[in-house]
């Protein structure tokens, strides 16, 4: 037993010494290894076949320029990154970000979480982000077109339809992915399901923008289940007012919930008669507005600077929806003696080790963001379906699949979690169930 916990120290001292100035990857791998050794006392191959040192590396790291031209004739450049991190079960899946927070750590972390991610789903996809400095925000669609077309002349060189299928994340929706699309036509004559996340007149699926807030809410229904609770009657504070949070606030509510604030990273909204999501859709999708404006609609509703404080709303639940290590310990604890019961995680990584420890000590139900956010790529992967079949679905068939992904997600996470004496611990369940079926897959394929 002490070996396995030495033998997972010393790898972690490793990673952080190969790995310098990468904390947000750091805290990522952390999580995990700190959940396996009950899988590496059963099964010491994983140890000896060097799996795990071979899962914190990535397979391949891009990194390039990205030169670009703005409305006034000047040039930027801006550092582009694709990490391809483990392809052991499927070609490389996941998302592209354009935020100015947005260096190698960052990616790496977001590629790590992936692999188990894209595994929990039990589709066939492997582990890989990327992404790039640029900030969309303030920018022409005439700036931002000039600059996609330019990420994709370097990107499409290591990404294909059986190779890489980039996504959306933070900063690259519907209109990023097209121009994205446009010039990997453009470069290489061929029209397939290189992306996701396209617009509906060119392959992409109904239910995909929803996707990610949907599932979310999938998979904590049922969580909620097994302690006799629901959504019904709650009230649900979500942090973020993009395409997570509001999806999640769209299908609690349908759940019976009251969803009383949502953010943005300059400050929140709390309306305590329930926030009224046609509201906010118009202020975030349509005018591109603040969350404050919420309050030209309701104007008895309160608006707080600082997003940080909306963790000191009195909830049932909570939907960390924003960003990473939006929750931290003594966030934690403000949710806790405001009568939270329940976390889930709507964005990747948002709560820190010490919030995390926090909420399972405390008995708080708590949803990991790689089990509970896989809704989003699941449906990812359901469109690269539909391309290869060159079929597309119906909404509620996307929808039905998306339900029954999510929930088995939760089965195997419930069920792993007891198999291996920690039952109930959601994050020991998502991380070893994850593990396994790559682990086993790379063990398989011998030393690659």
């Amino acid at each position: 037993m002490s070996f396995k916990i030495d033998y997972l120290n010393e790898l972690m001292t490793t990673v952080e010494k190969r790995n310098a100035n990468e904390p947000e990857f750091h805290q990522a791998v952390r999580e995990v290894l700190e959940s396996l050794e009950p899988a590496l006392v059963r099964n010491s191959d994983y140890i000896y076949s060097g799996v795990i040192e071979r899962l914190v590396e990535p397979e391949r790291t891009v990194k390039f320029r990205v030169p670009w031209v703005d409305d006034h004739g000047m040039v930027h450049v801006n550092r582009g990154f694709r990490i391809q991190f483990n392809s052991a079960i499927g070609p490389y899946k996941g998302g592209l970000r354009f935020h100015p927070s947005v260096y190698e750590g960052i990616i790496k972390f977001l590629g790590f979480e992936q692999i188990f991610k894209n595994s929990l789903t039990g589709l066939p996809i492997g582990g890989a982000k990327g992404g790039s400095d640029f900030d969309p925000k303030g920018r022409s669609d005439m700036e931002i077109m000039r600059f996609c077309q330019s990420f994709m002349t370097e990107l499409y060189k290591y990404v294909g339809a059986d190779t890489d299928i980039p996504a959306g994340d933070i900063g690259v929706g519907a209109r990023e992915i097209g121009y994205l699309f446009g010039q990997y036509k453009r470069l290489t004559d061929q029209f397939n399901g290189v992306l996701t996340g396209k617009g509906l007149s060119y392959g992409g699926s109904l239910a995909r923008r929803e996707a990610t807030g949907y599932g979310l809410c999938y998979y904590t229904e049922k969580m909620l289940a097994t302690a006799g609770m629901s959504f019904n009657g709650t009230r649900v504070v979500i942090s973020g007012s993009g395409n997570v949070a509001i999806y999640a606030c769209e299908k609690a509510q349908a759940l019976g919930a009251t969803v009383v604030a949502m953010s943005d990273s300059d400050g929140y909204i709390v309306d305590n008669n329930g926030i009224n999501l046609e509201y906010v859709k118009e202020i975030k999708e349509q005018n591109k507005g603040r969350i404050r404006d919420y309050r030209i609609y309701v104007p008895l509703a309160e608006y707080h600077a600082g997003s940080r404080g909306i963790w000191g709303v009195k909830c049932d639940i909570a939907m960390p929806c924003a960003t990473q290590n939006e929750i931290d310990e003594d966030s934690a604890f403000s949710l806790m003696a405001g009568g939270c019961r329940a976390v889930a995680e709507g964005a990747n990584m948002p709560s820190t080790l010490e919030a995390t420890k926090a909420f399972l000590s405390g008995g708080v139900l708590f949803a990991p963001a790689k089990a509970a956010n896989a809704g989003g790529v699941a449906t990812s992967a359901l469109e690269m379906s539909q391309n290869s079949q060159r079929m597309p679905w119906t909404f509620d068939e996307v929808d039905t699949r998306l339900r029954t992904i999510m929930e088995n997600i939760f089965d195997n996470c419930y069920s792993t979690s007891e198999e291996y004496g920690k039952p109930g611990n959601l994050v020991v369940g998502a991380n070893i169930a994850g593990f396994l079926k790559v682990a086993d897959a790379m063990m398989s394929q011998g030393i690659v």
